[in-house]
Parts: structure tokens; C-alpha cells; sequence
């Protein structure tokens, strides 16, 4: 992942539960929240996280939650960066089987 790369996302939840979520879904890592900025310190780097609510989806009278994610890495490779985000991805995978 070099120097710096971004992975941009939709996820499906509010701004609260993706905060719940963070202290399992990145092993416990030194977490630094500053309004819609977290940053994760691990191996040696860091990861940045930017959250962006956005519009519900609708179908019908049904609506889910929409937050964009934006994960920028600095200072890791990719075998770290692809490691943090599969780990991260199964943490927060909801239902699926």
C-alpha cells in the first residue's frame, strides 16, 4: 500500500455503530477520534479514517443508513494495509454466512 493509498466505501450503518465497531475491527489499536476523523496507529503507521454520513437508501417505507468511508494508509505496505482491511471487513460484515 506504499505511502499513501485510499480505499473508499459505502457501508451500511450509522456514524455511532461504525464507532462501536472500531476497537475489535482494528485488533485494539491506539484509536484517536476527532469529530468525523479517526486515526488508527499500527505497524509502524497509520491508517486515517474519514467518515462522510450520507442520505439513506429507500425502498418503500424502508431506509438503511449510508456513511461513506474513505481508509487512507501512510507508512505501511500492502501486505499490512490488505491485512487491516480483510480483518476489518470480516469484524464488521453483518449477516453474511
Amino acid at each position: 500500500m506504499s505511502d499513501a493509498l485510499d480505499v473508499r466505501r459505502e457501508m451500511g450503518c450509522t456514524r455511532a455503530e461504525f464507532i462501536g465497531w472500531l476497537p475489535g475491527a482494528t485488533r485494539q489499536a491506539p484509536l484517536q477520534i476527532d469529530g468525523d476523523q479517526v486515526t488508527v496507529t499500527t505497524h509502524g503507521g497509520c491508517v486515517q479514517i474519514f467518515l462522510e454520513e450520507k442520505p439513506p437508501r429507500r425502498l418503500g417505507l424502508f431506509a438503511l443508513p449510508v456513511l461513506g468511508v474513505t481508509f487512507s494508509f501512510r507508512g505501511l505496505d500492502k501486505l499490512t494495509g490488505d491485512d487491516f482491511l480483510a480483518h476489518f471487513d470480516l469484524y464488521t460484515r453483518r449477516g453474511g454466512g
